[in-house]
């Protein structure tokens, strides 16, 4: 081969490299665009909102949460009730089916399994008086507060609408037919009424203490500064307190503790045939202890933890005063004050 041919055969060479490369390149770069196309496509579906439903979701579930955990607590609670109580007529059931512990027990894990379905979605409030407290002493926001109460109301209303749904023939038997329903009587079963010889008073202040007894334990175990407990358990810790309120506490007015355990249910036993009398008894018992008690006692309850307590920045008790903010302002300015590193040392 001469010397011309060799060097026509090198460039030729040379030619088909190159070639290969620039179309290996192409390759890759279209690949790459692909790929990238790919990963835009993953990351658009993996966005916060990918679809209509979940931004309507994102309104809803934590007053769902609320619905669905107060829900939880009365098929636990009034279902525990309607057994231990029906099942010791003997013309419901040959055998008792549980005794006051059993009934203890039953709120117990009601309380516990209601706070652990809504606990990380909504902070498992599942009761009025909490929810109110906490927007009062801490940073709960107000504007959430209406549509909490609701949804715990709502979900008391309808457990306990399933409740009774269920054990309806029992309910017959014991009241000897479907048209008779008496106050307390089977009404008992689903709300709270205070034996008889308790005066107003002592009914208030039973309901007042109990209360306050539950949002001390509910602030500790949200307090990261007093041993709160591992992540998980705080739904271990409420079913040891509701239990132990109930078995030192409950007998006298059934520890309520909680306006939307008690005014739901109501709410279901005046339309299902109770009528107005569940309102009226004792003076409008209703309103004034497993309401307004409650209430009162979650305020008193986290006022006192927060104050010899709790030392977190979201606490009302803990803000900043006018000296402190001051402080701070002074400190913050100096702090923009201060000269760049370095520009002010010598040349």
């Amino acid at each position: 081969m001469s010397s011309y041919d060799s060097s026509v055969h090198t460039r030729k060479q040379l030619h088909d490299h190159d070639r290969k490369e620039s179309i290996e390149h192409i390759s890759a770069t279209q690949s790459d665009a692909h790929d990238y196309d790919d990963d835009n496509e993953s990351v658009e579906h993996y966005t916060k909102y990918p679809n209509r439903w979940s931004r309507i979701r994102e309104w809803i579930r934590e007053p769902a949460a609320e619905f669905f955990g107060v829900m939880i607590l009365i098929i636990f609670g009034n279902g525990v009730d309607c057994q231990v109580v029906l099942g010791s007529n003997t013309s419901i059931s040959a055998t008792p089916k549980g005794d006051y512990l059993s009934l203890n027990f039953g709120w117990a894990v009601g309380t516990a399994l209601g706070v652990w379905v809504s606990g990380g979605i909504s902070g498992g409030h599942i009761n009025p008086a909490v929810t109110i407290a906490f927007a009062l002493w801490r940073d709960f926001p107000w504007r959430k507060v209406p549509a909490y109460i609701f949804a715990q109301l709502m979900g008391g209303l309808c457990g306990a609408g399933i409740i009774y749904a269920n054990y309806i023939h029992a309910i017959d038997i014991a009241e000897g037919g479907r048209h008779i329903r008496t106050v307390p009587g089977t009404a008992g079963l689903f709300s709270t009424y205070a034996l008889p010889y308790m005066t107003s008073v002592s009914c208030f202040f039973d309901e007042f203490v109990g209360t306050v007894i539950l949002l001390l334990v509910v602030c500790a175990v949200n307090d990261a500064r007093n041993g709160p407990p591992p992540a998980g358990l705080v739904p271990l810790v409420l079913f040891i307190t509701i239990l132990g309120i109930g078995a030192a506490l409950g007998m006298q007015t059934g520890y309520a503790i909680n306006p939307a355990r008690d005014l739901g249910p109501r709410l279901l036993t005046s339309m299902v045939g109770y009528g107005a009398d569940v309102y009226t008894f004792r003076n409008h018992y209703w309103l004034w202890c497993p309401v307004i008690a409650p209430i009162v006692g979650a305020i008193v309850g986290t006022f006192i933890y927060d104050v010899l307590f709790f030392t977190g920045a979201e606490s009302l008790i803990n803000k900043p005063n006018k000296k402190a903010r001051m402080a701070h302002a002074r400190a913050a300015n100096a702090e923009r004050q201060k000269p760049i590193a370095g520009t002010d040392s010598p040349v």
